[in-house]
């Protein structure tokens, strides 16, 4: 069968409302709704004939859910990767969060673009596939994970499991622009310790805020050492998200006359691949030392934030000449008649994602391409109809360019 006749067999009422399914089915992280979304994902897949199952991890207090479509042999296989937890629901929406409210040019909800249109957009292309008669040589693997919101622990789970394949497309939302790089992402506390006096003796002080002002433009604007090259320096970021200033360690703010001798910053940083977090911290130590000279009794101290239980996400990198990428290429160029964009691409680059976990734990080469991603973690969250359904579109291709038809 031609693949263009394929792609024009998509019903893209069902394909959306699909999607406004899982939008309705309320999967905020580390809450029941999740349990529930990858029980019904489960569920999904073995309706359409995969073979799947409801992975727990997390001594069972969560699931993943693995759908498997065994090819006839001979053809590589392709793993599809994307997570079912949201984030909660902030103020300002203008429409129920929960309603899979559909017109005539976005689909909207909580979860939507980050990122259930892009799961919804691999099942449908399978399913469209199925639909068609279609058989393949080579297997695909749909993993629908959760916990991407605490690091990466359901995909973790996924892999050490046993979920591998020849190559990977991990749906996060990219405007279905083709990345192929993106940062490893660190989070870092810093301790400004100075020495405090009543504001007449100001002179006399070393003020710890008036520090702060002075290191976090110098952070915000850091790249770090040992960048393979511009490409990978140009993911290079630092920013401080968090600056909390007043008197001794807990920050006391009930004498606002009295120097400030206390400030704690927290912030990230994003490297490349090849560049380490060993690396990242000496670099800011640099900065720090450089601090402790110019503000005479200053006392400067940093430590990455490592939560609990929360792994941190490592970069991503595969060569844009790798036969996933020049399969996405073609597909979306069959698609929609242009050059896809493709690489480090801003702000994709700058994302943590499981591709991270795919490519370092298995060494799998692989793409990160989905919908959504402009109205992304915002009210009235949203993904472009077109965009969705050309995504389903542009993985079946990929499908049929990576496993090959039987």
């Amino acid at each position: 069968m031609d693949p263009k006749s394929l792609v024009a067999r998509i019903d893209e009422k069902a394909c959306l409302d699909f999607l406004s399914k899982m939008v309705r089915h309320k999967s905020h992280s580390e809450t029941d709704g999740e349990r529930d979304l990858a029980r019904i994902m489960a569920e999904e897949l073995k309706a359409i004939g995969l073979d799947a199952e409801l992975q727990p991890f997390d001594e069972g207090r969560r699931f993943n859910a693995i759908g498997r479509l065994k090819g006839s042999g001979g053809g590589k296989s392709i793993l599809f990767n994307g997570h079912l937890d949201t984030n909660p629901v902030t103020e300002g929406w203008t429409v129920d969060p929960y309603a899979g409210l559909v017109d005539d040019k976005f689909i909207y909800g909580i979860g939507v673009s980050n990122m259930k249109a892009g799961d919804a957009a691999y099942f449908c292309a399978v399913k469209t596939l199925l639909d068609a008669g279609v058989k393949l040589k080579g297997d695909v693997i749909l993993t629908f994970v959760v916990g991407e919101l605490q690091g990466g622990v359901g995909t973790l789970a996924a892999i050490r499991a046993g979920a591998k394949a020849d190559y990977f497309v991990n749906s996060e939302p990219s405007d279905l622009v083709a990345v192929t790089m993106h940062a490893a992402a660190l989070s870092f506390v810093i301790e400004l310790t100075g020495d405090t006096r009543h504001l007449s003796k100001r002179e006399e002080s070393v003020d710890a805020i008036m520090a702060a002002c002075d290191i976090i433009p110098r952070l915000n604007a850091m790249t770090f050492n040992g960048a393979k090259s511009n490409v990978h320096k140009s993911i290079n970021r630092c920013h401080v998200g968090v600056v909390h200033g007043a008197l001794g360690r807990d920050l006391a703010e009930w004498r606002p006359p009295q120097v400030a001798d206390f400030v704690r910053i927290r912030g990230s940083a994003r490297y490349a691949p090849g560049q380490t977090q060993d690396g990242v911290l000496a670099d800011i130590n640099v900065e720090l030392r450089a601090l402790e000279q110019r503000i005479p009794g200053l006392k400067a101290t940093l430590v990455p934030e490592m939560i609990e239980g929360r792994p941190l996400m490592p970069p991503f990198e595969v060569s844009p000449q790798s036969r996933i990428v020049k399969a996405i290429n073609g597909a979306y160029e069959t698609v929609r008649g242009e050059k896809q964009p493709t690489g480090g691409i801003t702000p994709t680059r700058f994302y943590g994602t499981d591709a991270g976990h795919l490519y370092h734990e298995l060494g799998m080469e692989g793409v990160v391409c989905g919908p959504g991603g402009r109205y992304n973690t915002m009210p009235d969250e949203r993904v472009d109809i077109i965009d969705y359904l050309d995504m389903i579109r542009v993985y079946m291709l990929t499908i049929l360019d990576i496993c090959e038809m039987a």
